[in-house]
């Protein structure tokens, strides 16, 4: 085929493959490149039948325009420079590189030694250079067709304080459930299935977050162990939907997806890794970002610029203060908003994205393009508040807009249903929004993500089934892994068939899932807690796409699941447990909610009660105020034995249950003045002003 780039006769200011309708636009950054070759292959991908260098160059910019040629186009570039590693310099032509902005990826990585820059076994190690061709085991992009039609499909944003989250993986969720034909599993069509969308409506979550479904790479050492990086935080493609979770090998089949989702009334929520990339250190491999600019990409160490600084303990971490790389974070994600219609990011390790060269701050570019953005601005965004590096543990400290994992939460709350003495005074702040947190800058109750369980750590099952981690099917010598997780297996460890034991088990699940639903905050459930799912002891299964990753459908106790559902349908009924300001003791405030604090006697917890140990009972009284004015909510927490709790006087109707953890979600229309309370549980109690005293 005989390809000349052309004049375009208009400007194209966009990054990447942007096809025009007559032919396609090429272009990419590299500050330090000398020269940029596009490359095209034939439709199997395997031969490389043209080299064109890139023509033009404004800044750092190089692009050209071939006609003629549109969506379905496999290419890839190569890209001159030095070979300078200790300047933080690795170009190397012989390794084909992925486009940044690519919208669709052809083929896999097929791991080999020349996907290397450096010879691999060379005794100068990475200072060494390697002149193997890259192309014929490097996955490559592809030119894509944005057309889709979203006709009568609009954005749900949903408020925060009506959020609840359901944390998923597109193949854990899928993969055993009855009801989705083999052929789909572990797709996009197969989580947009009726089935699983049945599932998730009778549940009554509103946004499914889905692990990373950009475009991963499998690390070598996993597949030499004949295990793969399932959870898909090694990203390489931000802009491209991973292949794997195609059916039909269509970027469409995403959108259909979330069409599917906001047909149901449920948002969608994408976990994305701009913290690093799946190249890892200076001894990873040449994919992209190291072979087109890696002094630009990537933060050098500053000791010694042949290393790469790591605050993300994957070997690399993205350069997001460099203006360039901002820009691409920035384009991929409204690319995700405007062209593929998710409504909001979790973003991993993102204390990484707030640091200006190796500080956190508040204040830095990131977050200052994020908020000036009118397209991001108005997303659901949500930061884990945390990194590896030093000064990483940011809990608190992301600006508006953005929510926050809340780990303490989780933690807390497990500690305090085991019995843990002294928690009281924690396990408080967690129930209104731990505002000692996040009440600060104007923030609002909902700036904590609260969650008890997540896919990083025990299910909700295997937190009350094991005091220790059990990773040996992931080969690292059960060395990977929390060690600390606030567990207890209530006498066995693991699977049991004594009937005391499993009570306790699922009557401590009940209490935690109540306190999760009854917080302030936005609660997040994991994927499968709701079925009663198990990972065998495993908490960290990023490398198991097996059973023990997957969703167990079988496993489903009916029982428990509409105990769940009966939780978030009490949540959505009462504004009082959503409110979006954090409660005060205050019944004057005339915008949102008064909270007392109460002793199993009825009284107010005094400063020596907060002090006891011993003390395993808390009553929380919420009181309406302003717009809520009318309602009054009392919250009993029990993580001890049995004891009678004295209700206060009501300040409307007489209380009744409306929830009681011991009993599957049963109520009392009408309570004692005193109540016996069991022993591990969560009890709601109501009072209302009725019709007739309006």
């Amino acid at each position: 085929m005989d390809l000349t780039f052309s004049k375009l006769d208009f400007l194209k200011p966009e990054l990447g493959a942007e096809y025009t309708g007559r032919g396609t636009h090429f272009a990419l950054f590299s500050a330090h490149a000398e020269k940029v070759e596009l490359c095209l292959f034939s439709s199997d991908g395997k031969e490389e039948f043209t080299r064109m260098p890139l023509p033009d160059r404004e800044g750092d910019i190089w692009s050209g325009y071939v006609e003629g040629i549109g969506p379905g186009t496999i290419y890839g570039y190569r890209v001159h420079g030095p070979y300078d590693p200790r300047r933080g310099h690795r170009f190397n032509a012989n390794k084909l590189l992925l486009d940044p902005y690519a919208k669709q990826i052809f083929g896999d990585i097929r791991w080999d030694d020349a996907l290397y820059g450096y010879t691999i076994g060379h005794k100068d190690l990475d200072l060494s250079f390697d002149e193997r061709d890259s192309a014929p085991y490097m996955a490559k992009a592809i030119v894509q067709d944005p057309e889709f039609d979203w006709s009568g499909e609009e954005a749900i944003r949903r408020p925060w304080n009506d959020t609840i989250i359901y944390e998923a993986h597109v193949r854990g969720l899928t993969m055993t459930h009855p009801g989705v034909p083999d052929d789909v599993r572990g797709t996009f069509e197969a989580i947009a299935h009726p089935a699983i969308l049945e599932h998730l409506e009778k549940l009554g979550v509103s946004a499914i977050e889905l692990l990373p479904v950009q475009h991963f790479v499998d690390d070598r050492h996993l597949l030499e162990k004949r295990l793969s990086n399932y959870w898909g935080y090694q990203p390489l493609g931000y802009f491209a939907p991973e292949p794997r979770y195609q059916s039909n090998g269509s970027i469409r089949e995403f959108k259909a997806m979330v069409r599917a989702f906001h047909s149901a009334g449920i948002e969608v929520i994408m976990d994305v890794v701009f913290n690093h990339t799946g190249e890892g250190s200076e001894r990873g491999p040449t994919l992209s970002f190291r072979g087109i600019d890696n002094l630009s990409y990537y933060l050098q160490s500053p000791e010694k610029m042949r290393h790469t600084y790591d605050t993300t303990g994957t070997g690399n971490a993205l350069n997001v203060a460099h203006p360039m790389v901002l820009r691409m974070v920035l384009d991929s994600l409204r690319y995700w908003v405007t062209a593929m219609h998710v409504d909001g990011f979790r973003f991993d390790l993102a204390s990484t994205l707030g640091r200006e060269g190796y500080e956190f701050d508040q204040e830095g570019g990131f977050f200052d393009a994020i908020r000036q953005d009118p397209v991001l601005a108005g997303v659901k965004l949500i930061a884990e508040p945390w990194d590896i590096g030093e000064g990483g543990y940011q809990l608190g400290g992301f600006p508006h807009p953005f929510r926050e994992w809340n780990d303490r939460f989780r933690d807390d709350v497990r500690r305090f249903w085991k019995q843990d003495n002294g928690m009281l005074p924690a396990l408080s702040e967690r129930l209104v929004g731990s505002p000692r947190q996040f009440d600060h800058s104007g923030r609002a109750a909902t700036s904590s993500v609260n969650f008890i369980t997540a896919h990083d750590g025990f299910t909700l099952c295997d937190v009350v089934s094991y005091r220790e981690k059990h990773n040996d099917a992931n080969g690292e010598g059960n060395q990977d892994g929390h060690s600390n997780n606030h567990s207890d297996n209530l006498g066995v460890e693991g699977e049991t068939e004594d009937g005391n034991i499993l009570a306790a088990r699922n009557r401590r699940r009940r209490a935690m899932m109540a306190t999760l639903l009854f917080s302030q905050g936005v609660p997040m459930v994991l994927g499968g807690d709701e079925l009663s799912n198990t990972q065998g002891g495993n908490n960290n299964s990023y490398c198991q796409d097996n059973e023990i990753g997957w969703i167990d459908w079988s496993s489903m106790k009916p029982e428990f699941f509409e105990f769940c559902c009966a939780a978030i349908n009490l949540r959505k009924s009462y504004p009082l447990l959503r409110h979006d300001r954090f409660p005060t003791g205050d019944l004057t405030d005339e915008h949102g909610t008064a909270v007392t604090w109460l002793r199993a006697d009825g009284q107010n917890m005094n400063d020596s009660d907060w002090q006891d140990g011993e003390r395993k009972t808390l009553g929380v009284l919420l009181t309406g105020t302003g717009t809520l004015a009318g309602t009054q909510i009392l919250l009993v927490l029990n993580a001890g034995e049995p004891c009678d709790f004295a209700l206060p006087k009501p300040a409307h109707s007489a209380w009744k249950c409306i929830f009681d953890s011991a009993g599957e979600g049963a109520v009392s229309p009408a309570p004692n003045a005193v109540e016996t309370v069991a022993g591990q549980t969560a009890v709601v109690f109501l009072s209302e002003k009725i019709a007739a005293d309006a």
